[in-house]
């Protein structure tokens, strides 16, 4: 008899079959199966209380990708839990035992569980290679070109599903202690290629490079096998998990020498109770020696790197540089910018015809200014000009998301605008219109909107794919929030001093009358004597609860009103309280789009999804963006599954399966930073205490200049005033604006140009 459950905490090597499937989750391949075993380990408290003739024990297992098949016995290991459906084997890992009977083989085979081998060629292979067959597939996968029906392409696909499935095996294996889920040993094998196992045992904490493996987790697993507290590995795998660190939350790009010896020893010796039994900072700074010889890191002075993050910066800053060196020839372009005020019928003011001078004259400019300033127009103004002076040139707009660049070709006017990961062949991204495409390193002329939002990485991208020669405007508002991705780059290319900006500061807009532009005036200057009317609103609320409540009484007469489209609740908060995006998805779905039936619904892990909701998409894809909204339409079955149809506008009717619909949220309710580049008629935003960790200015700013024609604030007015107040920018580290300087320095004495005092001032006090 067992005696407490304590023994019951763990078990290996059982051995088990299938019986039956309880749950299966084709998305992420979560199972939850029945087996049955003689293993007389088994908690009693596990089995099933049913009576069986074979007098096997029953009992439940969860887990990713456990077969679920009669054709091979399985060997578990994992955990004995104690959940609301009683208790479960959770399985850490698990292996398939392939009987090497013909029966057993052929069953094993014809599973499924390799890719290109069905039952009838299954039984083809059995019957030829009998029990060597295993062995031919390790061995000499080549001799299954004597089965009937296998070809070169179908042999390709056998030899890689069997590999993968025995590398993956293997990792399992080695990850067990990580209890690390099949996919996330997928990860690691398409990170690492199939040395992973290799690279594993030696070097265990480059598992820190891929995500979901935090140093701690994986040190933790490390010190169990090798407690080597001091070891370089062990100091070299903190040191670049560190910096990773500091941009993936910060958006830093280096660390002050200072700052990552005390972040590392921080995280090495957290660990450590014994404080004689600690790393010292001695240590760590050898190690970083020893890292900066072998270029592990870069060190620019006192300040580190990653290599990777270095090159990016770097070589923005030398192109950018070398575009400022070389001197661009200035076009004559009045009377082709008075043919388009009479063609467009416009009045241009002095800023805005600034502007679009400014555009031909160099060959990077930069165009800022805040909602309802006319950036559309300026916009408008240079493409027809650039029409007028050169019918047969090519220009590229261009934006970082899918709903940017749309808006963009809408309001210009334009066939087509297209997403930067699209233009640069970065992957899939939302093109825009039917018009030809353009080639972007073949335009003469590139516009891009929305430029706060590029990030390093991109900025990186984007400058080493233009032409030469070709005129760049980048427009954008930088006093919102910035990119989400490391650094501050469209920050750092106003303030290096080397590029032309225009500000436009006038607001034009029909909405002269409009409340929201001359708020958002405001609330950028610090200024808390805002503007309330019926295009801005402010609604009291003192709690989360009663808050929640108000927005979702609102959003029911704003939709009414509107039509559910046209409005959005942002949100500071992802999903802590009621008036966060999450909670007030839950609550407005059951108001607005209550549960009909069963065949409406579809469950995608915790997430359930109705017909008629209102979603977003969370990957870029072929058709769809990253952050595009849209709505279910149908949920049916058919020989392949459920099938969804979605709807994200006209020429945007898709239909999804099951494992397309983990890129789905809810979207009655966003956050601030999900709408970064998207606009709506009307904006509902929650601004209470419990928000106040996250309320900055930029935050408060983002947020109600997302809106066109009506601002709704329910919450506590000296939430609002502090944020308003809130101005401390956290500073990212970047040097990208002093190395364009230092870059520029060089280019320009090379090119007989003079250098600005100033610059050389600057660098002196920079370097």
């Amino acid at each position: 008899m067992h005696d407490s459950e304590q023994e019951h905490s763990g078990i290996t090597g059982c051995r088990v079959t299938y019986e039956s499937t309880i749950f299966y989750n084709e998305a992420n391949k979560f199972s939850i199966i029945v087996v049955k075993t003689s293993d007389p380990r088994i908690p009693p408290q596990a089995c099933s209380g049913r009576y069986y003739g074979d007098r096997m024990l029953r009992f439940t297992a969860v887990g990713y990708e456990l077969p679920r098949t009669k054709a091979v016995e399985l060997e578990l290991d994992g955990e004995w839990v104690e959940s609301k459906y009683g208790y479960q084997l959770q399985v850490e890992q698990w292996q398939e035992i392939v009987p090497q009977t013909a029966d057993g083989l052929l069953a094993y085979l014809g599973s499924g569980l390799i890719k290109g081998i069905g039952p009838k060629t299954a039984d083809d292979i059995v019957a030829t290679f009998g029990p060597d067959t295993l062995n031919i597939l390790d061995n000499e996968p080549e001799k299954l070109l004597q089965i009937r029906g296998i070809t070169e392409g179908k042999l390709k696909d056998i030899e890689e599903s069997y590999a993968e499935s025995r590398v993956l095996r293997n990792l399992m294996s080695l990850l067990g202690p990580f209890k690390i889920t099949p996919a996330t040993a997928l990860k690691i094998y398409q990170n690492f290629g199939p040395a992973c196992v290799d690279i594993l045992k030696n070097c265990p904490y480059d598992l820190c490079q891929i995500s979901g493996f935090g140093f701690k987790r994986v040190d933790g697993i490390v010190r169990k096998t090798d407690n080597r507290l001091h070891s370089a590995e062990r100091i070299k795998g903190a040191v670049l998990y560190t910096l990773e660190d500091a941009r993936g939350k910060s958006g830093h790009l280096f660390l002050p020498s200072e700052d990552l010896v005390k972040e590392t020893l921080l995280l090495l010796n957290a660990p450590i109770p014994i404080p004689e039994q600690r790393v010292r900072a001695e240590e760590v700074q050898e190690t970083l020696q020893q890292m900066i010889l072998h270029g592990a890191v870069v060190a620019y002075k006192q300040y580190l790197y990653s290599p990777r993050v270095f090159g990016q910066e770097d070589d923005t800053a030398r192109m950018i540089a070398e575009r400022l060196a070389n001197i661009s020839v200035a076009e004559n372009i009045e009377s082709a910018l008075e043919s388009v005020r009479e063609s467009l019928g416009i009045t241009l003011s002095q800023k805005q015809e600034q502007a679009v001078r400014t555009a031909f004259r160099h060959g990077l400019t930069i165009i800022t200014g805040s909602p309802g300033t006319g950036k559309t127009t300026v916009l408008k103004a240079i493409i027809e000009v650039f029409k007028n002076l050169h019918p047969k040139g090519k220009f590229a707009l261009m934006a970082p998301t899918g709903r940017a660049s749309r808006r963009m070709a809408e309001s210009t006017g334009v066939d087509e605008a297209r997403t930067l990961h699209s233009a640069l062949g970065l992957g899939t991204g939302e093109e825009v219109g039917d018009g030809e495409r353009v080639r972007f390193v073949d335009a003469d002329l590139v516009i891009v909107d929305e430029f706060s939002m590029v990030d390093m990485w991109l900025a990186d991208k984007f400058f080493s794919r233009i032409k030469d020669g070709a005129r760049v405007v980048l427009v954008g508002d930088p006093d919102q929030l910035p990119s989400v991705g490391a650094g501050n780059v469209f920050r750092e290319l106003i303030d290096c001093g080397m590029i032309p900006v225009t500000v436009l500061d006038q607001i034009f807009r029909q909405s002269k009358d409009s409340l929201i532009a001359y708020n958002a005036k405001f609330i950028n200057e610090g200024n808390t004597k805002l503007y309330f009317g019926p295009d801005f609103i402010f609604m009291a609320s003192d709690n989360q609860a009663e808050a929640a409540e108000r927005i979702i009484a609102r959003y029911c007469r704003e939709i009414a009103e509107s039509g559910i489209d046209r409005v959005q609740i942002l949100s500071p908060f992802r999903s802590e309280g009621a008036a966060s995006a999450e909670q007030l998805n839950e609550a407005i779905r059951e108001v607005v789009n209550p549960f009909r039936s069963a065949e409406e619904e579809i469950k995608i892990g915790v997430k359930v999804f109705r017909v008629n909701d209102r979603i977003m998409q969370t990957k870029n894809t072929a058709k769809v963006s990253n952050g595009d909204l849209g709505f279910i339409r149908y949920i049916k079955d058919d020989e392949d599954g459920k099938r969804v149809g979605l709807d994200f506008g006209v020429g945007r009717e898709l239909e999804y399966s099951v494992e397309d619909m983990v890129n789905l949220d809810l979207a009655y309710a966003t956050t601030i930073h999900k709408a970064m580049g998207s606009e709506y008629e009307t904006v509902i935003m929650p601004l209470l205490k419990a928000h106040t960790v996250m309320l900055y200015r930029n935050l408060l700013y983002t947020g109600i200049t997302r809106a066109k024609k009506r601002v709704v604030l329910i919450g506590q007015k000296q939430v609002l005033f502090m944020a308003i107040h809130r101005n401390e920018i956290v500073k990212r580290n970047t040097l990208l604006g002093t190395r364009i300087g230092m870059y520029y320095k060089a280019y320009a004495k090379r090119a007989g140009i003079p250098v600005p005092a100033a610059l050389e001032e600057e660098l002196k006090h920079a370097g």
